[in-house]
């Protein structure tokens, strides 16, 4: 899954970012909206990551959602 498909397809895809991030609040999940880097820096903020680990948690997040929304 490539950036625009997660901007695109955010409503489907937050159950699944609230489920691997329980963390994230709704209002966190509603400024966030697709954006990759705001939910990088709510996963910085959240869990105390660096951007890095943010990112590479991301990544790993998208290519397995792109998987499951391709095998369906």
């Amino acid at each position: 899954m490539d950036r625009d498909q997660l901007e695109g397809k955010w409503k489907q895809f937050r159950g699944s970012v609230k489920e691997r991030w329980g963390k994230l609040t709704d209002d966190d999940l509603d400024l966030i909206a697709g954006k990759r880097d705001k939910l990088l820096g709510k996963l910085q903020e959240r869990y105390g990551v660096a951007k890095e680990e943010a990112a590479r948690q991301c990544e790993e997040w998208m290519r397995e959602a792109g998987r499951k929304t391709t095998t369906r």
